[in-house]
């Protein structure tokens, strides 16, 4: 009998982590001192895009000559990968850490294995996500897509304000996809890709209540902010449609492996 994967749940202190490693191994909680971080609901929470980050340009992508097409799940293009609608298998856990995994499948046309692990402290959460093949190589992207409350509520509860600083941003096309050239960062509201090559390095801070800072050593970051309820800093290892513009080959020895560390301060 296979083994069905339950919810995960870490605590540190009074800092509370839960995982859903069936509805796409998304962190469907994470709470410090009782107070919620992330929007509740099953498309939100923070979940991995993996085998590629954002926008597909028209679910089309290419390895070497041969043509791909993937589910147009945001007309028209695809979009955050296939990994968030997959039921992920327990690997390990332990007291601080715990880690899933699934095997690539259709409609990706390549086989390999993605794992993602969770590490929390009182201070901390550190994400890891890996993509590796034992046959043929592929380009892939792999990120992670956290929904951010945009207030916590409290009775002098404020918004979010968001710190960074980015060397670049692309430029957004009407199709919402990079153009392929880098402007100088603009105000938001964002729905935008932005570049930093010393590393993602983003602020998030909720007035009187909590500063948080997202980093990772990989140099992409989406930044949304245009819905009411939330905000989200989207650290990835390429641009969108990356699988097109900047391919990032897995293979046999060299597998695809990103980090993301969220470390956080009490104000």
């Amino acid at each position: 009998m296979s083994r069905v994967a339950k919810n995960a749940r870490l605590t540190a202190g009074d800092v509370e982590l839960t995982v859903d490693p069936v509805h796409g191994c998304r962190i469907s909680s994470l709470r410090i001192g009782g107070t919620e971080l992330l929007r509740q609901g099953e498309r939100y929470g923070c979940f991995p895009m993996v085998p590629w980050c954002g926008r597909t340009e028209n679910g089309l992508f290419r390895n070497g000559g041969e043509p791909h097409r993937m589910p147009l799940n945001a007309p028209p293009h695809a979009i955050h990968g296939t990994g968030r609608d997959t039921s992920w298998k327990p690997a390990r856990q332990g007291e601080s850490e715990v880690a899933f995994f699934y095997d690539l499948a259709d409609p990706w046309p390549y086989e390999g294995r993605v794992t993602q692990s969770f590490e929390l402290t009182e201070e901390s959460l550190t994400l890891s996500l890996g993509i590796e093949t034992y046959g043929d190589s592929f380009p892939a992207q792999a990120g992670w897509h956290p929904w951010f409350l945009r207030n916590l509520g409290g009775q002098d509860g404020q918004d979010v304000r968001i710190a960074f600083d980015a060397a670049w941003q692309e430029e957004r096309g009407d199709n919402h996809l990079p153009t392929g050239r880098r402007v100088d960062p603009i105000p938001g509201p964002w729905d935008d890709c932005f570049g930093m090559p010393d590393g993602v390095d983003v602020q998030l801070t909720w007035p009187g209540q909590l500063e948080l800072t997202v980093k990772s050593r990989d140099e992409w970051v989406v930044i949304y902010d245009e819905q009411a309820e939330a905000v989200c800093v989207e650290p990835q290892s390429g641009p969108p449609n990356g699988l097109n513009t900047a391919p990032r080959l897995v293979t046999p020895i060299e597998p695809l492996e990103i980090t993301t560390t969220w470390s956080w301060v009490r104000l």
